[in-house]
């Protein structure tokens, strides 16, 4: 279904100018306002597509890391290791590119922890928060993370901004921002709309900042030390208001919601009870920047790095997650804001656009036509973070992709469809006849192994592999999925003479118990083993590809190994393969 444009009218005056209004001793009280509810619709982020993403000139933009599940925001250990918090699933992904090509070739979910988003490392210590907690952790060698404990607890509900985040500053102090739980109201608990201050020794906290309605990305300058926030502004004040605001977050500061926004703007939806609102505006910090409407800032990261060229030293980047109370819509892309070496806020320019793929033609239909269809966006994009090796990387949480921007496009480095097409052909004419005890080449397969079942692999077995097979490689594939391309749901090397599997594989380990010898690696949930198939209800039948490979080689790959991992392993030294396919789909 397409997305509703819907025009909505309030009560109030909005044609006085910001010092006019200032001047005003009563709340105004005719206010006119259109708004509109204005969703552009995911498309699938093909090669093209991304390819088609516009950035400065030298700098190139591919995928870092597919598989995913609503990746939100993303820190970088020492070690060069990546943790994405996810929090529809409620868990932390861990990713390491461990061959250095600019793809990640290892990952897995970590820990599971219900409403995950906020996620800061100092070190070995790793600090987490969901609504109403932060909780402190300990990274291991491996990549794991240890059982969580409890530094903070009681933090306000969410309401409509769940979604805490969390920094370390340069006093030795961890930072979170704790949102609003409306688009504009008195909040009854004072914490709610602030920036809180903790001490990470015992977890005792304080208001830092206020009047901040959800300033998700927000960190120090490192050349001067001065913090700055991005604050999302208030929803249905117009297409052109409320502008995003970058704020120099100072202690014991006001920032003006929900009275008051940009430049001493009186919010005509609400009032104070023991001031009026030029009192309020009087009391309240400026932004030192403004950004258009509704393009709903993320997070955001100072340029530390040393593979961009030096006039990005310092300057910030920031994620636009896109906008849905706009027409036309704005947001969806990356945004350079620049400052001085003193801290000064410069200005905003645009660095990573095109996710938002506009219809060609949006003049209105002709009466009894047909209406357009929305825009559509390959990514909205939300985590950004600098990498060790000085690339950007920026995570999607629409279409599950993290890209990796980098400055000289690095020589050779397809991307895994790329990578599929050229190594998935075996050497030979030699075809390995598989099947499925569970179901008919062609047929339904069995509810009871899908994802809205038990979940459980179904039984496969396979003809015997050429002479010189040193491996086998099991994957299964829907092809059918849109996002990612394909959707990996099982991968597993074999000893090679290995010519079956059982029903019931057990899931979540990497070492098969029922196969020496044998490994499992991630999915496109970045868990280890099988996942079964899950369409979206209604969906027409995906086709589900359970292929086997026989391979003159036996692959050397990393623990969580995911498909790019293994392709590349894979690339030359297949000497047979066969595949079953089976359908499934989830009736409404």
């Amino acid at each position: 279904m397409n997305a509703p444009t819907i025009t909505v009218a309030f009560a109030a005056i909005y044609a006085f100018p910001a010092a006019a209004i200032a001047q005003q001793p009563d709340p105004l009280t005719d206010f006119q306002i259109t708004g509109h509810v204005y969703e552009p619709q995911a498309v699938p982020p093909t090669d093209e597509r991304v390819n088609a993403l516009n950035l400065p000139q030298g700098f190139d933009i591919a995928r870092f890391a597919e598989g995913l599940h609503n990746p939100r925001m993303l820190a970088v250990a020492d070690n060069g290791t990546i943790y994405v918090t996810q929090r529809t699933p409620g868990n932390l992904v861990m990713l390491r590119d461990v061959d250095g090509d600019g793809i990640v070739d290892s990952q897995k979910v970590v820990l599971w922890l219900k409403d995950l988003h906020g996620i800061a490392i100092r070190g070995d210590r790793m600090y987490l928060a969901d609504v109403h907690t932060v909780r402190a952790s300990r990274i291991r060698a491996d990549g794991g993370v240890t059982q969580p404990q409890i530094l903070v607890r009681g933090l306000p509900d969410a309401g409509q901004h769940p979604n805490r985040t969390l920094e370390w500053g340069p006093d030795e102090a961890l930072y979170l921002s704790v949102g609003s739980t409306c688009n504009a109201c008195p909040e009854p608990n004072p914490e709610n709309a602030t920036l809180l201050r903790i001490d990470p020794a015992t977890g005792e906290r304080s208001i830092f900042a206020s009047g901040l309605r959800n300033t998700i990305g927000f960190q120090w300058h490192p050349g001067s030390g001065r913090l700055y926030g991005m604050d999302q502004g208030i929803d249905w004040l117009g297409n052109d208001h409320q502008q995003e605001e970058l704020n120099e977050i100072q202690r014991d500061r006001l920032y003006g919601w929900p009275f008051v926004y940009e430049n001493d703007l009186l919010n005509p939806q609400d009032e104070p009870m023991d001031v009026t609102q030029p009192e309020w505006a009087e009391k309240s910090e400026e932004p030192v920047g403004l950004y258009t409407a509704h393009a709903a800032a993320m997070q955001m990261r100072f340029y530390t790095g040393t593979m961009f060229p030096e006039a990005y030293r310092n300057d910030a980047f920031i994620a636009m997650h896109g906008s849905w109370n706009r027409k036309p819509a704005s947001g969806y892309e990356v945004v350079r804001a620049r400052f001085n070496g003193s801290g000064d806020f410069i200005g905003f320019e645009p660095f990573a656009t095109g996710f938002l793929v506009p219809q060609p033609n949006r003049d209105p239909p002709l009466p009894g036509a047909q209406p357009l269809p929305p825009d559509g966006y390959i990514g909205r994009p939300t985590g950004i973070a600098i990498a060790r090796d000085g690339a950007l990387l920026v995570g999607d949480d629409s279409n599950n992709t993290l890209y990796r921007v980098s400055y000289g496009k690095p020589a050779g480095t397809p991307s895994p469809q790329q990578l599929a097409s050229e190594i998935l052909q075996p050497r030979s004419s030699t075809a390995l006849q598989v099947q499925s005890g569970a179901f008919a080449a062609g047929g339904p397969i069995p509810e009871n192994y899908s994802d809205y079942g038990q979940g459980v692999s179904p039984p496969l077995s396979w003809s015997a592999p050429p002479p010189g097979t040193k491996a086998i490689v099991v994957m299964m594939e829907d092809p059918d999925a849109k996002s990612p391309l394909p959707f990996v749901h099982w991968i597993a090397v074999l000893p090679p003479n290995t010519t079956s599997l059982p029903e019931d594989v057990p899931p979540h380990v990497e070492r098969h118990p029922k196969a020496p010898g044998a490994s499992q690696g991630s999915n496109s949930r970045s868990m280890i083993g099988y996942f079964g198939p899950r369409p979206p209800t209604g969906d027409p039948p995906h086709a589900y590809h359970f292929q086997v490979f026989a391979l003159d080689t036996a692959p050397s790959l990393p623990a969580a190994y995911n498909r790019h991992a293994l392709l590349k392993e894979m690339e030359g030294h297949a000497l047979a393969s066969g595949e079953v396919i089976g359908t499934f789909a989830r009736a409404p």
